[in-house]
């Protein structure tokens, strides 16, 4: 089923905002499992396709380029193939430009213990257990009897203090600091660093929806999948597939934008 509040972006009213967004000269900010690397079996495994890839080290000359990810900042490095101009970890929570936060992974402490006292349960259940400093991450997607895996974090859960946010995904539960910033609040620092009001958002998960919700003006977003009917995105595109299409034709619109003729 099709989202009835997003519009496919490979439309006529998509392609004319997407061009007036890129004349004004926006920063690319993308997410990256599911975005600009293909949701796989093991997170390890993640990698960025060759051609999104040839396009996006082009765009990097163009114009400023961010990837706010889930995942920890040196995990993200090896795994993107080129250097972006922003990189944000751990769901907006790490950022390498601001001061380390030490109090962010301390709030995890008590989640931590308790994921370590069922570390044998959660294993058997298929539950892998990612501990990135300032998150963790419950992953599922290994699990062959979801119900046993989902049940085994819902006790794990049952020892988050009140002063955590958990949130869900695609196949994996989420757990961070409630002081920790979200991906729309890193963003918006970005934006004001790298001195832009446009932006074009892309991503494909829950925790993107932080960003889809915040509708600024000048902020054009796109999820990729069509299969999230409530997400506030403003336009879709149908897979990872699509990306480098898109990748494309934004190249081709900035160059259209800085040639003064």
């Amino acid at each position: 089923m099709i989202p009835q509040s997003m519009r496919n972006l490979f439309t006529p009213a998509g392609e004319a905002d997407l061009a007036a967004t890129i004349a004004r000269r926006p920063l690319l900010a993308f997410d990256f499992d599911g975005t600009l690397s293909p949701i796989v079996t093991r997170p390890t495994d993640a990698r960025v396709p060759i051609g999104t890839l040839r396009r996006l080290k082009s765009l990097a000359h163009r114009l400023p380029l961010a990837v706010i990810s889930g995942r920890a900042v040196d995990d993200l490095r090896h795994r993107l193939g080129f250097e972006p101009t922003y990189l944000v970890g751990n769901h907006g929570a790490e950022d390498p430009a601001l001061t380390h936060r030490p109090e962010l992974s301390a709030a995890l402490d008590g989640f931590r213990a308790r994921v370590l006292e069922m570390d044998a349960e959660l294993r058997h259940v298929g539950v892998q257990v990612e501990d990135k400093g300032p998150s963790m991450a419950l992953h599922y997607r290994l699990a062959t009897d979801r119900g046993a895996a989902m049940d085994a974090i819902g006790r794990a859960l049952d020892a988050c203090a009140p002063g955590l946010h958990v949130f869900g995904g695609k196949m994996v539960i989420n757990v961070v600091s409630s002081a920790a910033d979200d991906k729309a609040a890193a963003l918006h620092r970005i934006a004001r660093r790298a001195g832009v009001h446009a932006v074009v958002y892309f991503g494909d998960d829950v925790n993107d929806e932080t960003v889809f919700a915040a509708r600024e003006p000048h902020w054009l977003t796109i999820r990729v999948g069509a299969d999230a009917p409530e997400s506030a995105a403003r336009y879709f595109i149908g897979s990872t597939r699509e990306m480098p299409r898109l990748l494309d034709r934004i190249l081709q619109l900035s160059a259209a934008s800085a040639d003064p003729h």
